[in-house]
Formats: structure tokens, sequence, C-alpha cells
């Protein structure tokens, strides 16, 4: 595990804090670049890692959930937003069903394989003894990825890559209320795109995309409960 650092919040009034996680095979310097253009956006930030590929997300989501919890005591964050990115995303669900923060703001996913990646279903045979992840993020029905709940009363904000050769579009939609947004890129490439920093900054801001203001290439499409 990595460290955590909290940036942009020493020394100053209570503030809302992003807290950043990364996908597997990744590491937190992946995050540096989102987590800079958020501080330039007024947030205090804190990028959250992992070094260990082989065990369970399961344990990563435990020692995440008492980074929330540690994070949901200190004085000096008034709110708390999860900003992950691919398994991140999936690690933040698992640790909000183990602790939830009474100061939980927002979660905005990037690239989140919320109902499996069939990349992980078409190596699961060969890697996933080894790779507990590969396994527990497979399509298949009963894998743990299907079988987490989904965290309720939050608002959820999803940016997807359009061109993503890992996640299709459909498996980043959570079995939640949330607002969907694609960007025209590959699935790591939205960790430094300047837009999707944006378009992550104004869900934490409004808890929905910018549908009006999107670029022509994108296309925003808020979901309903029900």
């Amino acid at each position: 595990m990595t460290a955590p650092r909290r940036q942009g919040g020493e020394g100053h009034e209570p503030r809302e804090c992003g807290v950043l996680v990364h996908g597997f095979l990744a590491n937190a310097l992946m995050l540096t670049v989102l987590a800079r253009r958020l501080r330039s956006r007024g947030y205090a930030t804190e990028i959250w890692g992992y070094r260990n590929m082989c065990c369970s997300l399961l344990v990563h989501a435990e020692r995440f959930a008492g980074v929330l919890r540690r994070l949901d005591a200190a004085p000096d964050v008034s709110r708390i937003h999860l900003v992950t990115h691919s398994m991140g995303c999936i690690i933040g669900r698992a640790a909000l069903g183990i602790e939830r923060p009474a100061k939980l703001g927002r979660f905005v996913m990037l690239a989140p394989p919320n109902r499996g990646s069939f990349v992980a279903t078409a190596a699961a045979g060969a890697f996933g003894r080894m790779f507990r992840p590969v396994e527990e993020l497979t399509t298949r029905e009963d894998s743990l990825v299907n079988s987490l709940p989904m965290p309720w009363g939050v608002d959820i904000g999803v940016i997807a890559a359009g061109h993503d050769a890992l996640v299709t579009a459909q498996s980043t939609r959570p079995d939640a209320p949330h607002d969907h947004v694609t960007v025209p890129c590959m699935h790591s490439s939205l960790l430094f795109r300047r837009d999707a920093a944006e378009l992550a900054a104004a869900f934490l801001r409004a808890g929905r995309f910018p549908g009006s203001a999107a670029a022509a290439e994108m296309h925003a499409t808020p979901t309903q409960a029900g």
C-alpha cells in the first residue's frame, strides 16, 4: 500500500477533499495530473494507492475504508468525494459497504468495470488464480463485481472512455441512479485529459455533468431511478 498524502488543505479552513484511487496494474503516480487539476479548482486531494495486485480487491477495500474513516474524523476536511479509476471504482464501492463516512460527498467513476470486464473474463482461466482481481472482475453474473451492492443515496457520475479496450460502455453503468458522459479516448487516457478533469470537477460541484456545455464529441445521459 502507498501511504496517502493529502495536498491542498494544509493550514486552511475545512475544505472538500477528493480521494483518488487507481486501477489494476497501475500506480499512484498516474493520478498526480488529475489531482493537480482538481486542486486548481479548489479541492484538497489525497491519492491512495496499493502495490499488491495478487490479493482480493476486498483486501484493498478494507484498507481504503480505514482512509475514509480517518478523513471523516479530520477537522480540516468538510466533505469527502471519491474520484476513482477502473478497478479503483470497485474498491470504492466495496469500501463504502464497510465504512460510509458521515461527510460523504459525491462519487466520480472513470472507466469503471461496474458489470465486469470482458478482458478479465477472457484472461481469468490463465491468470485468475495468480491475480485474484482478474477473477473478481469477470462479467459472470456470480463474479465479485456483479455481487457487490451498489452504494445508494450518493451522487454517482460515470466518465466512460469512448475507445476503451477493456470495459464496454454498458459495463460502465452502475445499477443505481447516475449521470453518464463519454470522452473520446482510451481507458487510461482519462487520467491525463483536461476535459475529463473538468467534467469530474463539475460533477463534484453540482452533482451532474454540464450537458449543455459538453463538447460535440461527448454525450451526457442522465439515468433515472426505477
